[in-house]
């Protein structure tokens, strides 16, 4: 294969678009939850899952474009100071995630999952595995990705921009998550184990392909640009295979239908989740090659406060929800109901993301903290 001669990123990266893609995509997911608990008609419940699906890339999309941009940022440093990584990192992730956890689990305590708190022991206990809210799975996933980048960056130096090098860890890490997928399909989803077992989804195993492909990405970029841009067609052929797949998968198991029965850990999903990857790449590449300016920047200056406005957004669906009186109006027009909540929610959180993190930095240059 011919390598890829034009730029690979220009203010924007792969990473950045990704990170908007996954972000506004995932408000949507808790809100269709909240509708669909109001025993919608079968109908509304078919067109809710198709929905699910087309959605439920989000957190690989999150993971893959992490790693690509930190592995091109300090790869085109030429050097990796986990130091320096994690105190950066303390600011931008840490220490958002720990404030919105402690709101969710003071001010909102009924978003909590499976169970509520109920002494210290239990409040501390769902405050790291991510129960506080039902999103925060993926933080407490996320920032193992954020604790162990070393790895990360080993495997990206051991590859360099050998291609058979890439391609033999693209196929072990292919074959080795396969065969994760297959022991969480027996004995964690609806296995023996579907209750002691559950927090596995949010271990760094259950997604370590998507930051291993995100590694491949950045360094064997020549190549991966060709390839998505090239066959950009049949990766979008694959798309909807994949995601017919998925939504067969769903259908089987009947009414009413349940979420928890689309989950990320399906050979389905992990191949529809990569070509939503890919596309979303093929995208980005596209606006690169083009110099779109006016988008890249929206982009880039959007992925700055993506996961700032991910944590916040179930605050703020909660207050729509409940401010607006929209469980009524779900009851009637159920899809209306949805986008209208979306938007709302995504223009809050990222306006709330971006005004909090200017007040931050003013604390911050004031020495206050």
């Amino acid at each position: 294969m011919k390598q890829y001669k034009s730029k690979t990123y220009n203010i924007a990266d792969i990473g950045d678009y990704l990170k908007v893609f996954a972000c506004t995509a995932v408000m949507s997911q808790p809100i269709m939850s909240m509708i669909m608990g109001l025993n919608q008609p079968n109908p509304t419940q078919d067109i809710f899952g198709v929905f699910y699906n087309l959605v439920k890339y989000t957190a690989p999309a999150f993971i893959f474009g992490i790693l690509y941009t930190t592995i091109r940022s300090n790869d085109e440093q030429g050097s990796f100071s986990y130091q320096k990584h994690m105190r950066a990192n303390w600011s931008n992730l840490f220490v958002p995630t720990i404030w919105w956890t402690l709101i969710y689990l003071l001010g909102m305590p009924w978003v909590q999952q499976v169970n509520r708190f109920h002494d210290f022991g239990s409040f501390c206990w769902h405050f790291i595995n991510g129960n506080a809210a039902p999103h925060l799975w993926y933080n407490t996933m996320m920032l193992q990705f954020i604790i162990l980048m070393p790895l990360f960056w080993a495997i990206s130096r051991y590859v360099g921009q050998n291609a058979k090098r890439g391609i033999l860890v693209a196929v072990i890490t292919f074959i080795l998550y396969f065969a994760w997928l297959y022991f969480y399909d027996y004995y964690v989803f609806h296995g023996i184990h579907e209750h002691d077992w559950y927090l596995l989804d949010r271990v760094f195993i259950s997604f370590f392909i998507y930051g291993v492909y995100g590694v491949l990405a950045w360094q064997l970029r020549s190549y991966y640009n060709q390839l998505v841009t090239k066959f950009w067609w049949l990766i979008s052929l694959a798309f909807i295979t994949c995601f017919i797949w998925t939504n067969i998968e769903l259908q089987k198991f009947g009414h009413p239908i349940n979420f928890n029965n689309a989950p990320y850990y399906k050979p389905s999903m992990t191949l529809y989740c990569l070509a939503v990857i890919a596309l979303v790449s093929a995208f980005c590449l596209h606006q690169v090659k083009k110099n779109s300016q006016t988008s890249l920047k929206a982009f880039h200056f959007l992925a700055t406060y993506a996961y700032r406005a991910y944590l916040s957004n179930v605050f703020w669906n909660q207050l729509v929800w409940r401010g607006l009186n929209m469980q009524y109006h779900a009851e009637f027009h159920p899809i209306l109901t949805l986008f209208g909540t979306s938007i709302l929610t995504w223009i809050m959180s990222f306006t709330s993301a971006y005004f909090l993190h200017i007040w931050w930095i003013k604390i911050k240059n004031k020495n206050l903290i």
